[in-house]
């Protein structure tokens, strides 16, 4: 190789780390916060060794540091218009978790998120983490490195995004993810319902009763029922739609 070559496969190797790095470190099961930084950034560099010769062809050097600039900037955007937008929808399980434990009564019972840091339901963080287990034992993760590849088949290195199919994407993750949610949720919807329709029913026929003490353990103990008969449809649901998401950029 001669020396005057090695620039040019600096610049095209940090162009490819841009794209690749912003997408590992938003991959479900991958980049998530309490794996090591150095892991996710040693996955993204090996990563992006392997995707070079591949993405070589479709990247043009541009001759300007301003132009060169630019591109690098239009790589990081577009890693993370695809890695949100895959976030998105890996939050149907967090709000699905909110509308669990708000009908199970168990909204107060809050704790740290190992995955974001942050205080909520235990619930919300059980699925949450029982998601990312199964996206790993179930080779969804697989999905995901190929769609990196996929994405420059997608999205083309040499200019920004266009801000329409940008929103197109957003709001489709969006209304995607919300659904996903209601769909894994719906069984502690339906019970909820038939639970209070129950105690206001329990409430006019017996006024002596302090229906209050009654309906927090009881709500509790059938919301739990109701998890444990159902927890495996709702991870199975959860599971084919964020494949079938993934799938839609490998073309299959």
């Amino acid at each position: 190789m001669q020396i005057a070559v090695l620039p040019e496969i600096s610049a095209l190797f940090v162009l490819v780390f841009a794209r690749v790095g912003t997408l590992v470190m938003l991959m479900p099961g991958i980049g998530e916060r309490l794996i090591l930084a150095r892991g996710r950034l040693s996955l993204a560099f090996f990563l992006a060794l392997l995707i070079l010769p591949m993405a070589r062809g479709a990247i043009t050097i541009p001759q300007t540091p301003a132009a060169l600039g630019g591109l690098l900037i239009s790589e990081i955007l577009v890693g993370l218009v695809i890695g949100a937008s895959v976030r998105l929808l890996m939050g149907a399980l967090q709000t699905a978790g909110f509308i669990v434990a708000q009908t199970m009564g168990l909204g107060f019972a809050v704790t740290v998120d190992p995955t974001g840091g942050l205080q909520n339901p235990s619930i919300a963080n059980f699925l949450s983490m029982l998601g990312i287990t199964l996206i790993l034992a179930a080779d969804l993760h697989h999905l995901a490195l190929a769609a990196i590849h996929e994405s420059y088949r997608l999205l083309p290195p040499g200019g920004f995004p266009e801000i329409g199919d940008v929103m197109t994407l957003a709001v489709k993750a969006m209304t995607q993810g919300f659904s996903l949610a209601v769909q894994i949720s719906a069984p502690f919807i339906v019970f909820g319902l038939l639970f209070n329709l129950g105690l206001g029913v329990l409430a006019r026929l017996m006024p002596q009763l302090q229906v209050f003490f009654l309906a927090i353990p009881a709500s509790i103990l059938g919301g739990m029922l109701v998890l444990l008969a159902a927890v495996g449809v709702m991870m199975g649901v959860f599971l084919d739609d964020l494949g079938a998401f993934l799938r839609q950029f490998i073309g299959l």
